[in-house]
């Protein structure tokens, strides 16, 4: 594959807005990081930062285009540990679970791509 995949909302650069909205709402949040909105502006300009960017490594790597594994796995994970933090799990516990769920992800992901890959190539 040469050209990089093009999202379902072509030629909107929803994407890329996502990513300037996300910037500009960190920078806002940082100048205000005493207040409750500042920091509400701080978590909401890193999820739609961390979404913009997610968004292109999936389409690319289950397109085929490139490899993204090691970014794609990381989100199970964080997620996997941040739920057993607010569920009150002791640290000795949510890093060795969030590493086998990354680890697991991994694998998953890394045999997705080459199917991908080996059925583009036929």
């Amino acid at each position: 594959m040469e050209e990089r995949p093009k999202p379902p909302w072509h030629p909107v650069p929803l994407a890329e807005l996502c990513a300037l909205l996300g910037l500009v709402l960190l920078i806002l949040g940082a100048l205000n990081f005493d207040s409750d909105h500042g920091r509400a502006m701080l978590f909401v300009g890193v999820a739609l930062g961390s979404l913009s960017g997610l968004d292109t490594a999936a389409r690319e790597h289950f397109a085929g285009y490139r490899s993204h594994t090691t970014v794609l796995s990381a989100l199970p994970a964080v997620t996997t540990a941040a739920a057993l933090y607010f569920a009150g799990a002791p640290w000795p516990a949510i890093v060795p679970a969030a590493v086998a769920v990354f680890a697991g992800a991994v694998w998953l992901l890394q045999r997705s791509y080459v199917r991908r890959v080996r059925g583009a190539r036929r």
